[in-house]
């Protein structure tokens, strides 16, 4: 027996209009969290938004054997697919860039005067989140790869 959404949302998406405060919020996520990772995954390579290098703990270099460098450009290669997945697949990458997030969130608390910016990737951890249970309604079960709507 499924358990019913409150306020009659089991066929929202399907009635979703410009005028929906909630459709709005949740369009505003999914391209926020299509375009931010795609961004910063090309960043990793280029660095100009930032030295991404100096958000890896010490202590993560140190495990790597002194391979950050290498590590945040896999890191760049994942956040490109994870923007892409978030684009293709809202109800289940939106969860996973979440997740994401929080890992970045734990690495940014070993580092000593990154507090602010673990601050920040916790709130796009929750948009990320949102963004997730937005799509529950929004979004369409089964990914659309031809499809250019949410």
């Amino acid at each position: 027996m499924s358990q019913a959404l409150p306020h009659d949302f089991s066929d929202r998406h399907a009635h979703a209009t410009r005028g929906d405060l909630a459709y709005q919020a949740y369009q505003t996520l999914h391209v926020a969290f299509i375009i931010a990772p795609i961004i910063a995954g090309l960043d990793k390579f280029f660095d100009r938004l930032t030295d991404w290098d100096m958000y890896l703990s010490p202590k993560a270099d140190h495990v790597l054997g002194g391979h950050g460098h290498q590590f945040m450009m896999a890191v760049g290669i994942i956040e490109i697919i994870a923007g892409i997945g978030v684009a293709i697949w809202p109800r289940v990458f939106a969860y996973i860039v979440s997740l994401w997030l929080l890992l970045i969130v734990i690495n940014l608390l070993t580092i000593p005067g990154f507090y602010d910016i673990a601050l920040r990737d916790f709130g796009l951890c929750l948009a990320a989140f949102a963004l997730g249970r937005l799509a529950q309604v929004y979004n369409h079960p089964e990914p659309r790869l031809g499809s250019t709507t949410a």
